[in-house]
Formats: C-alpha cells, sequence, structure tokens
C-alpha cells in the first residue's frame, strides 16, 4: 500500500489484515518515501529483507547489534540502510547525566513496574522479549553494556534503552554503533526539546563522522 500510494490512485488491496478500495492520493506525490521498519521475530525479518528501506534495531549491546545485522543483511540480499532507535541521557559531565537516570528510576513505582512487566510477559513480540531480558523486571544491574542503561524498559514498552553518560561517552558509543554497521540513529529522550538539542549540539560533533545520520524523536 504505501508503494501504491505516493503514485497517485485509486488503487485496490485485498490482504490477509487490510481490505482497500480505491485508496491513494488526490495527485501523484513523488517516489515512494523510504519505508522505515523493524522487528525482530522470522517473520518480521523476512519482511524488513523484502520490502525495508531502513531496517530499524533497538538499542542492545552492540556485540547483539553487529549480529542482528549480518543476519538480516544475510537474508535481504539487497543493499539496506540500518537504523538504531535509542534514548539519549546525556551532560557535560558524565556523574549528572547518571543522576538524571536515577532521577527517573526513582520515579519509577514497584507497582507500576510490575504491571508493566506482566503486561509485556503475556506479549508475542520478539522484540519487546528482548528488551525485557535485558533487565530481567528488576532495578539491580540496569547498566546492561558501556553506557548502555535498560531502565526506560522497566516501564515503556518498545525502545527500552538508553545511551547515558557524557558528551564524549554518547558519540563514542554512537560511533561503535556505526562502525557495527548501523547508518541512522533515532533519537530521543526527556525533556524532549532540551535532550534533543544537547544531542544536536554536543554529542553528533564530537562523532568521528563529525554528524553522523539522525533524527531526533518526539515522544515516541
Amino acid at each position: 500500500m504505501l508503494r501504491s500510494s505516493p503514485a497517485g490512485g485509486p488503487f485496490d488491496f485485498h490482504g490477509e489484515h487490510y481490505r482497500v478500495e480505491r485508496g491513494g492520493l488526490r495527485a501523484p506525490a513523488g517516489p515512494a518515501p523510504p519505508i522505515y521498519f523493524g522487528g525482530a521475530s522470522p517473520a518480521a525479518l523476512e519482511v524488513d529483507a523484502r520490502h525495508a528501506g531502513a531496517y530499524l534495531l533497538w538499542g542492545e549491546p552492540v556485540p547483539a547489534v553487529a549480529a542482528r545485522i549480518v543476519r538480516f543483511k544475510n537474508e535481504a540480499g539487497r543493499p539496506v540502510r540500518i537504523g538504531l532507535r535509542v534514548h539519549v541521557i546525556t551532560q557535560a559531565i558524565a556523574d549528572e547525566a547518571w543522576a538524571e537516570a536515577a532521577r527517573l528510576l526513582a520515579g519509577m513505582s514497584p507497582k507500576r513496574i510490575a504491571a508493566t512487566q506482566t503486561r509485556f510477559a503475556r506479549m508475542d513480540s520478539v522484540g519487546q522479549a528482548r528488551m525485557a531480558r535485558l533487565h530481567g523486571g528488576s532495578t539491580d544491574g540496569l547498566t546492561v553494556a558501556l553506557n548502555l542503561w535498560a531502565g526506560v524498559g522497566l516501564v515503556r514498552e518498545g525502545a527500552g534503552t538508553a545511551l547515558v553518560g557524557s558528551y564524549d561517552e554518547a558519540a563514542a558509543r554512537l560511533d561503535d554503533h556505526a562502525a557495527a554497521g548501523v547508518d541512522e540513529f533515532v533519537l530521543s529522550a526527556w525533556p524532549h526539546l532540551e535532550e534533543a538539542s544537547r544531542a544536536g549540539r554536543h554529542v553528533l560533533s564530537r562523532t568521528r563522522a563529525g554528524a553522523l545520520t539522525a533524527v531526533s524523536a518526539g515522544k515516541r
């Protein structure tokens, strides 16, 4: 459907999950936009390999990210950009960034964590299960790799990790992921505007590339 709509309309589509009759745009909008798609299950990997313009991963330790990239590229057999969806908590001084992570953790009540983890356990999402395994529902041992904090995933569905540290440390971790095969980064944090400004002004400029391809996400 995404490939048919930009070409104008109308078009019909009858699939297993969606039915469209005389869909499309009123006027041609040019080439179809790239499709950013993720998923860790075998079924999602198959769809990504055929259709994705950019394959999105959630933040995990770099070796796990690198292994998934190799697996995906072997499956796709064609050039596809790789993106990483991760939160960032950065300050000029690392201790201040970790203090902010601790402040966020302090706002997560045990009752809310338990309820959220129970809900996650009922899901059949492979990606969500991977996020949950990083912290195991516990507030202990949330630093799962160098500057990678899994506390977000205690109460947030989806991307549940954050790069935490100084500007130099955050930039170094982005470089590590770029070396592992990541082409683009979708970054977000809290407060949204302030953290986006810090990442754009102080982190990206410190990467080896000088300015990696990055998109600052909003609330999601």
